[in-house]
């Protein structure tokens, strides 16, 4: 078996890695020393960037395009894959997978389209179970897996009831990868955010000052999230030494509704 260990490259494969969350941790891993095949959905421009971001922390790092709503393409996808690792690292297996890739939707149940309620489906829930799927054969045994939930998934705030369900989807798939991969030493766990400062849903929370003024006084810190705060903490849960944290939800919003 191909045991992820000190001797052999750490590659990172994160989903929506071009932008926001899935971009500050890239470089945060990629500062750790540690390889990226980031994807992207259409704009090749800004994760071509974001490569190059990486390969001035000294890092290697490969953009490779994916669409999570068309799971047709994901053999496709990780033939792409198998051959970036041999192309780039000599390699024939990635260390950490980070499913992280997404978009939001916001409407009350009462508004909510069946084809909103589907999109949502098809990128969060179901093209996390089948992308990992396909990706199973390339993650190194001992390797790791972070699934991204929401904060939403604890507490409720209306209009977003489909994505929060999705996530909820995320984090019971989580638990049953952690229990049907352990025998492969694969640790799975959910990073969960909170409210934060990204141009997600439309920058809502990063542009709109009432609602940022809202987040923070109801987090415990008295502030809203950070893409730091974010990329920080799956780079921490992916370090070799926090390996025993598994089958694990772990909220990371500096203390919304407590």
């Amino acid at each position: 078996m191909n045991q992820a260990n000190s001797t052999a490259p750490r590659i990172a494969l994160i989903t929506g890695g071009s932008r926001g969350l899935g971009k500050n941790t890239a470089l945060h891993l990629a500062r750790d020393g540690v390889g990226v095949i980031l994807t992207y959905v259409g704009n090749r421009a800004a994760a071509e960037q974001t490569v190059a971001e990486i390969a001035a922390t000294g890092a290697k790092a490969v953009a490779l395009q994916l669409d999570l709503a068309k799971s047709s393409t994901f053999p496709a996808f990780a033939d792409a894959v198998r051959a970036a690792l041999k192309s780039t690292w000599n390699a024939e297996r990635f260390t950490y997978l980070v499913n992280n890739g997404g978009m939001g939707v916001h409407a009350a149940i009462a508004e909510t389209t069946e084809a909103a309620f589907d999109e949502l489906y098809n990128v969060h829930l179901k093209g996390t179970f089948f992308l990992t799927q396909a990706l199973l054969p390339l993650i190194a045994d001992g390797g790791r897996i972070v699934n991204t939930s929401s904060g939403l998934a604890r507490f409720s705030l209306p209009g977003y009831a489909a994505y929060a369900a999705m996530k909820g989807g995320i984090e019971v798939m989580t638990r049953y990868m952690a229990k049907e991969f352990g025998a492969r030493g694969i640790a799975v766990n959910t990073v969960a955010p909170g409210a934060i400062e990204t141009d997600f849903g439309g920058g809502l929370v990063r542009d709109n000052a009432e609602i940022n003024a809202f987040v923070a006084g109801q987090t415990a810190l008295g502030r809203v999230g950070r893409p730091d705060d974010i990329g920080a903490a799956v780079a921490s849960l992916l370090r070799p030494e926090n390996g025993w944290i598994n089958a694990q939800r772990i909220e990371v919003s500096g203390g919304m509704f407590v």
